[in-house]
């Protein structure tokens, strides 16, 4: 049995809100839904990212990526029912899917593609000029208590 009940943390915390729901979807999660469709996450260099799902059967059309705050969500359903003879063993899965992921802060989405049944989304890290790190210059005491001379324009 894996149920925590975590309320009494979520009383005494504020500005935690983000956290809180992290920590509730994870302790909730339906282990069915994690198999379907299968999907990679790769680091392809210091701020580049790359999922990988694996939905064979699916056309461009069939598939909608959104991003709404710090959430990726992958929706899948085909739009057209396969018409034809009379299957003996299906394992090409068409069933819809929903997959959600939760980004860090600054994951900018940028560009998707399907390619031999594998759909590919690239993301990047976007860190503002203001929060990234820099390096300030330390002054020595003789340069900061030195007499400055007035420089006057003849």
């Amino acid at each position: 049995m894996r149920t925590f009940d975590l309320t009494p943390l979520f009383r005494s915390t504020v500005g935690f809100d983000r956290m809180s729901r992290l920590l509730d979807s994870a302790l909730n999660l339906d282990d069915s839904a994690l198999a379907y469709p299968p999907y990679n996450i790769e680091k392809r260099g210091d701020d580049e990212y790359r999922i990988t799902m694996a939905v064979a059967g699916f056309s461009e059309g069939d598939i909608e990526i959104t991003q709404h705050e710090n959430t990726l969500i992958v929706k899948g359903r085909l739009q057209t029912p396969e018409e034809g003879g009379t299957f003996l063993y299906r394992g090409i899965a068409g069933r819809a899917f929903e997959r959600r992921f939760q980004l860090a802060d600054y994951i900018r989405v940028g560009t998707a593609s399907l390619v031999n049944g594998l759909l590919h989304i690239d993301m990047v890290r976007e860190v503002p000029e203001a929060l990234k790190p820099r390096t300030i210059a330390i002054q020595t005491e003789a340069a900061a208590t030195a007499p400055k001379i007035e420089q006057k324009a003849a």
